[in-house]
Parts: structure tokens; sequence; C-alpha cells
């Protein structure tokens, strides 16, 4: 597998029909997301099918991932947009009360009142307007327009710095996060986690349906910064979530903070995607800006695990000219090496000190293969975090919902493959299989590295073996 970095691909209306799913596979998509703060329930369970589908047809291990709304703080409906000018003052309001100005709207969250000063910045629609508070009450805000512009319906809300006293899961998330184990879903998202008990939260819901999905916890806000180390322990993937992000933070401060997050992910052994605005001019063009490549590829040469499209394949006019621009960035820059955090991974138990040892002996082998025979993935996620250097990198389960809750993880292939009772024979199969898809010659060396027990290879054992 020449590419190491993995693609997520958000489905929408300009990617629901199978055969562009097909398509998207075959540029290079290895996970597809559903965005539930948009997908109505009949339509996301289809689209499973149809990747479900296409994915058996191809062979593949292609996983779904739900992604779901959370606590956002969202503006009502309004009978036609607002064009606001500067120093206007905007309503704010409880559902149920009346209007005290001319430009009002609600808000879904009866807390906000609570939680907010005079003072506090608000930020709507992703940062397209700023206001400042001027006025709390009891059932309502009024703030003071700082940057002129037009606000719609359903509109998201920010406050920088702010504690926010939200649930960590909604109702709608609750029957949300059913229809996605309903639909076996490979991963869950949930968004704006504040902290490593809302991550648990979410698990401990999932597992109540009996999901057995990996969890993703959204970085969105500075609160979930400042307790990014509990939350790197907590989850199975992290995602920095730029767009939320990005209006919580001082713009200038954003780079730094994603890599400051993809180290520290690295130090902690937990895989991270980098989402949002990677190519969002090619919603509307066929090719990125300069500016775009550079951001893909300094993502991809932080050695993030994978990289996330939004709007440019939900809603976009060039789907697959966008996977295929990930696909050539990171692949390029992929050639020259990459920021090397994978060295600096805290090896905290005996498993993941056999995983350095299987990565240093394969990196220092000539044309060498590294394999992990793993029944949950566990081992491959913490061999995959070193960044081993070898091209041939392969995880081998018997599971294909472990090969699919791999479809995150840098630099390896799952394999499915049944493992015999005999170790000597799960290995033969093993390099059979690798010759048998021209991934090996006869004599390639190929490091074997295997949490399982058995009567011939203990827990945490390293084996040589040539093709």
């Amino acid at each position: 597998m020449s590419r190491k970095t993995k693609l997520i691909c958000t489905l929408g209306p300009a990617t629901e029909s199978e055969e562009m799913i097909g398509m998207l596979m075959d540029a290079g998509t290895n996970v597809f997301r559903l965005n539930m703060s948009h997908a109505k329930h009949e339509w996301a369970a289809g689209l499973v099918k149809k990747v479900r589908k296409q994915a058996a047809q191809r062979d593949a291990h292609i996983a779904v991932l739900f992604d779901l709304t959370g606590p956002s703080i969202r503006t009502g409906d309004l009978p036609e947009p607002y064009t606001l000018a500067d120093g206007e003052t905007v309503e704010f309001r409880k559902l149920g009360t009346e209007p005290t100005v001319e430009k009002s709207t609600t808000v879904n969250y009866d807390g906000l009142m609570g939680d907010v000063s005079v003072g506090n910045t608000l930020v709507v629609d992703n940062g397209a307007l700023l206001m400042n508070i001027d006025v709390v009450e009891a059932d309502r805000i009024l703030c003071t327009v700082k940057t002129p512009g037009t606000m719609g319906s359903r509109r998201h809300i920010n406050l920088p710095g702010v504690r926010l006293n939200l649930p960590a899961l909604t109702e709608k998330d609750r029957k949300d996060l059913a229809l996605a184990v309903e639909c076996e879903a490979d991963y869950i998202a949930g968004s704006f986690v504040r902290d490593a008990a809302h991550v648990r939260e979410l698990r401990d819901a999932m597992k109540a349906l009996e999901g057995d999905a990996q969890i993703i916890a959204k970085i969105e806000d500075q609160e979930a910064v400042k307790n990014i180390d509990a939350i790197i322990a907590e989850a199975d993937v992290i995602m920095i979530a730029r767009g939320d992000l990005g209006t919580e933070v001082e713009f200038e401060e954003l780079p730094l903070l994603q890599r400051r997050i993809i180290k520290r992910c690295h130090e902690l052994g937990t895989r991270v995607i980098v989402a949002t605005q990677l190519l969002e001019s090619m919603i509307q063009n066929p090719t990125p800006t300069r500016a775009e490549v550079t951001d893909v590829m300094n993502a991809a040469y932080e050695e993030a695990d994978a990289l996330m499209l939004s709007g440019e394949t939900s809603v976009g006019r060039y789907p697959v000219r966008c996977v295929d621009a990930l696909v050539r960035i990171s692949t390029r820059i992929e050639r020259t090496g990459g920021q090397g955090y994978g060295q600096t991974m805290f090896l905290r138990d005996e498993r993941q000190k056999v995983a350095r040892a299987a990565v240093t002996l394969a990196d220092s082998l000539p044309d060498a293969r590294l394999v992990v025979l793993t029944r949950r993935g566990v081992l491959a996620n913490q061999v995959a975090m070193l960044r081993p250097r070898t091209s041939g990198f392969y995880a081998v389960t018997p599971k294909e919902t472990v090969c699919r809750k791999l479809a995150l993880t840098r630099g390896v292939k799952a394999m499915k493959l049944a493992f015999s009772a005999n170790i000597e024979e799960t290995i033969q199969r093993v390099s059979d299989q690798l010759l048998k898809e021209d991934l090996v010659r006869s004599g390639t060396p190929i490091v074997i590295v295997s949490d399982i027990l058995s009567d011939h290879f203990g827990a945490n054992s390293i084996l040589l073996h040539h093709a």
C-alpha cells in the first residue's frame, strides 16, 4: 500500500448514489462519514447498505462513521435571513418568549442566559458574525453586531472561553446512536466533547445498546483543549475539528494547536484525524488553492492517521477530484518522510515495548515486511503509532469488523484470514497470501509480531520468517 494516510469522505446529496460511492472507494476513500446533523434515519441507513454492498464487491474493508450532532447551540427559524449592520442590536431569547427588538431569534438551549456574562463574545455561523453581549436577562440576551453580515435560520453559535453546562448527549444524539448501533457502525463520533467523562458517557450509552463501535472524540472548544490528555486517554480516536475550534481560539494559534494535539496523540498512543476545510475551495473549483495543498501536506507530514473531507464531498461539485487531490498530496509528502512524532511515544507496557522492537527490526532489514497477527486490532494500532517506515505493513485478523476498525489506522493494510490452532500453519497461510497478492517475493523477510497466545507462540512475541 503506497499511501499511508487514510481518507474520510462525508456523504451527502452530491455523493449519495451507489455509483458515486463506488467511485470514491476506487479513488482511495477508506471511511465514509454520515453527518447526523443533516441526515434523516431512513437516508442514513440506506447509505450504509450502499457502502457495504460496494465494499463487498471490491473485497475492500471500508468503514462507516456516524458523526453525532452533539449539544450544539443554534439559532431558531427565521422567515427571511437578517441582514445585520455594524452596531445593530440582535436578541437571542428562550423558546416561547416574545421579541423585544426587531432583529430577534430564539435559541435551542435554555441554559444559555445562565452561562454567559456581559462582555462575552458571541460568534455565529463559524465566525461569519461576531457580536458582543451587552445585556443578560433571565430569558434573553442582547448583543451588538461587531462584523456586518447575514444571519439565517438554525445557525451555529460559539462562545469562546465560556464554560457551557450542556449535556454530553442530547435526545437526538441518543436516537441517532441507536441507529448507528443498528447499522453496525464502525466508528461513532461525539461532537463537542469537553472532558473524558463525556467520552465515557457516549461509550456507556453505546454499550447499553450492545454496540461495539470505536469512539471518536471531536476537539472543538477551549475546554476540550484544557482536558486534552484525559480525552486522548479515554477515546479510541481524536478528531481535530478545526471549524468550531477555529472560532474558539485566535486563528494564528490554530496551526500550533493542531501540531500540539497530533504530537500528544502520538505520545499517548491514540489515533488522530485532521478535519475541516482541507479543500474548501474545491466545493466549487476543480483544483485546490496552493494554500490548501500546503495545509494538507502539513497534516500528512505531521503523520496524522487520517484526513477528512466534509462539504467537499457531501455537496461539492468535484468529490472524486477532491479524493484524488488528497491521495496525490499525501502520497508525495510521505515519500520525503514525516515529522517523526512516533519516536516520542511513551512505552507504558510490555505490548508497546514489543511493538517498538518489531518496528525497529523491520525497519533495519532491507525490503522487509511487517505483519501483526491480532484478534481485536489493539496491537496493530500500537505498532502503527510507532510509524514504521516499511511500505509493507499488514494486520491479519479473522474478523471483518476488526479489519474495518483499522480503516483509520495510518499505514496498515488489513487482511482477513482465518487463524489455525497451529501457529506455524497460520504463519504459512499469511506468507502464502502475501505471495499470492504479489506483496512479497520468495525469500522476502517478514517480521511477525503477535499478541495471540498459542502452544508454540507466546503473547507479545516476535518472529522473523522468510517468504
